[in-house]
């Protein structure tokens, strides 16, 4: 038998078995936080994004244009956001939102641990408006604000295909002589709104 056959045989003697049980999920001690809009804040706040908590639609229009008053091209998929009849579906390819200032995108839920939002992706026709617009809104129902990641997976339905994503602010990086840059490949700036 050559070194070939014998290194292929011993693969094959440990290859996957299809009926591997899974290991028994351990559990996690519960993080619970008094107040779960103030801990996100917090977390929102030290990667450079910064959230707001309104108590209805009334005002979202009045207080995202307060933060976005030089934003022409607007694209926006949050229903009762009236700054804009542009969903982005218009759009034929992902390069066309290149020139979007503002994406208003609806999130699924907040995570407080670490001021992270879910972004379904099935809720836009480019992802790549999350990433290519000049500045992000994020709007999330304020009952959908959970306290940990744990919770957050638990939420995701992993047995689906499709796209998503956790965004956490603005776009950073920190590569160039550990100098914190916010903006250099994404939006420049990343609010979330708790309505």
């Amino acid at each position: 038998m050559s070194s070939k056959e014998t290194m292929l045989q011993s693969i094959c003697q440990y290859k996957k078995q299809s009926n591997t049980p899974l290991p028994e999920h351990a559990g996690f001690a519960t993080i619970m936080y008094e107040d779960l809009f103030e801990q996100f804040s917090t977390a929102l706040t030290s990667v450079g994004g910064k959230a707001v908590l309104l108590e209805d639609k009334t005002h979202l229009d009045d207080a995202i244009r307060a933060i976005a008053q030089e934003a022409e091209h607007i694209v926006c998929n949050v229903e009762g956001c009236g700054l804009s009849s542009d969903d982005g579906s218009k759009y034929a390819t992902p390069h066309d939102v290149a020139h979007v200032d503002l994406a208003i995108v609806r999130g699924e839920f907040a995570v407080a641990e670490n001021g992270a939002v879910w972004l379904d992706a099935a809720s836009v026709r480019h992802r790549a408006l999350y990433f290519l617009a000049q500045h992000i809104v994020i709007v999330v129902d304020k009952t959908q604000l959970v306290s940990t990641m744990h919770e957050a997976y638990e939420r995701i339905g992993f047995d689906k295909a499709g796209y998503g994503v956790f965004v956490s602010g603005p776009s950073k990086t920190a590569d160039i002589e550990q100098s914190l840059v916010i903006g250099a490949h994404g939006p420049k700036s990343g609010y979330v709104f708790l309505v």
